[in-house]
């Protein structure tokens, strides 16, 4: 098991505390490829021995989430973040309520799923369609449905397809303020890169594609992030040998024993674990221990 498994949120906050910021364990950002040249960014540290966050994240609450994927998170004791919506709860709804009892995360993934009404599947629910009060409605009646068929309340959310605005034209506007005043974090998707721990926008996280990928491409993109510090979101729908929006099981299986080699120093955990350690690193004043 990844040593960061073993220590709380608190025991990173206080060894952020003891260390400060020295150039041991600040966190350089790779050269601007339009200025060409390296630079120094805000100071944000990781805890002893880690170099990048990983946060593994499932769509939509899908059978073979439970049926293939479970089995192979509680093998490796790597807790994920699975965004439900209600109705696709019912059908496996023992499962989930064992699912919500361990130490992985329901997150909320809206009440319908709405996105751009170009999508036909999404006409009679079409985000053009939609006003800031409804979407408030909506998530607020997701919240109360998945706590009480789980007895958990989710403290994240998923934006269905990556969408985060309501309306059309000039009436357009963006609902994540009201996700950032109702949640700890957002997650978007289909996203390009990781997250910079000490510029990111909580409300907006950046979600990467696991889907498809082996392995091999999915460790270029945990690299990547470890050279720059980051917290790289991965994110999936099926799980199983291959298809459309399917996570590979053999991907899954070598990401999970990857981060659980201490020497890779990668913490692997959900989005609410990382996203309150980000949290208190960033109202932590720097030095203070020192």
């Amino acid at each position: 098991m990844a040593v960061s498994l073993c220590l709380s949120t608190a025991t990173f906050v206080g060894a952020y505390l003891l260390w400060g910021c020295s150039p041991r364990h600040a966190r350089r950002a790779s050269a601007d490829p339009y200025q060409g040249s390296p630079r120094q960014d805000n100071c944000f540290v990781w805890p002893e021995g880690i170099r990048a966050a990983v946060s593994l994240t499932f769509d939509d609450a899908r059978p073979s989430q439970i049926g293939v994927g479970l089995p192979i998170l509680n093998k490796y004791r790597v807790p994920a973040t699975f965004y439900v919506s209600p109705d696709r709860l019912k059908a496996r709804l023992r499962d989930w309520q064992k699912v919500a009892r361990s130490e992985h995360e329901i997150g909320n993934h809206s009440l319908r799923h709405p996105c751009t009404g170009n999508f036909p599947w999404a006409k009679d629910k079409a985000l053009e369609d939609y006003t800031l009060s409804q979407m408030k409605e909506e998530l607020q009646q997701a919240n109360a449905t998945i706590e009480s068929l789980l007895n958990v309340r989710p403290v994240t959310f998923a934006y269905p397809c990556g969408q985060k605005y309501v309306g059309r034209g000039k009436e357009v506007r963006s609902y994540v303020p009201l996700v950032a005043e109702m949640f700890l974090a957002g997650r978007g998707w289909m996203d390009e890169g990781a997250n910079d721990p000490a510029f990111c926008d909580l409300a907006q996280l950046l979600g990467t594609e696991l889907d498809g990928l082996e392995f091999q491409q999915a460790k270029k993109l945990i690299e990547a992030a470890a050279e720059n510090g980051f917290w790289l979101v991965f994110c999936g729908h099926e799980i199983g040998q291959g298809g459309r929006q399917t996570t590979r099981a053999d991907t899954l299986k070598a990401i999970c024993d990857y981060a659980r080699d201490v020497d890779n120093g990668i913490w692997i955990d959900t989005v609410e674990s990382i996203a309150r350690y980000v949290q208190e690193v960033r109202k932590a004043p720097i030095g203070a221990g020192s």
